[in-house]
C-alpha cells in the first residue's frame, strides 16, 4: 500500500469512527486545524480537521499547519499498524510533533 493509500485509509477510518461515536465528533466540534505529516525520507502531506472529521487530504506542505508530525516512512507505517506506540516513537526521537499542546493531544485520536 502506498503512503497516499495509507493516509486515505486513516482518514476514512477516523471518519467512520467519528460517525459511529457522536462523543468523538462532539469533542472535536468547533475545532478546525490543518495537520501536516512530513515523512523525512519521503513526501509531505496535509489534511484538515473540521466539523469533527478529516478531509481535504493533499500532497505537499500546508500553507499554514497547526500541527506538524514528522517521522520516517518505516516508523509511520509501524505507528499505523500499531506495531509501535506514539510514546515510544517520541521517546526514541523517531517521531516529533510540533504545535500547541492541545493540538498535540489530537494526534492520539487520529491513530
Amino acid at each position: 500500500m502506498t503512503i497516499e493509500e495509507t493516509l486515505a485509509s486513516i482518514v476514512e477510518r477516523f471518519n467512520r469512527h467519528a460517525d459511529r461515536n457522536p462523543a468523538t465528533r462532539e469533542e472535536l466540534d468547533g475545532i478546525e486545524r490543518t495537520i501536516q505529516i512530513h515523512l523525512t525520507d519521503g513526501g509531505t502531506y496535509a489534511v484538515d480537521l473540521a466539523h469533527g472529521k478529516l478531509g481535504n487530504l493533499r500532497t505537499g506542505p500546508a500553507a499554514r499547519a497547526d500541527l506538524t508530525i514528522a517521522t520516517d516512512t518505516a516508523t509511520f507505517r509501524a505507528l499505523v499498524a500499531k506495531e509501535v506506540g506514539p510514546m515510544k516513537a517520541l521517546v526514541t526521537r523517531k517521531l516529533t510533533i510540533e504545535g500547541r499542546l492541545e493540538d498535540k493531544l489530537l494526534f492520539r485520536k487520529l491513530l
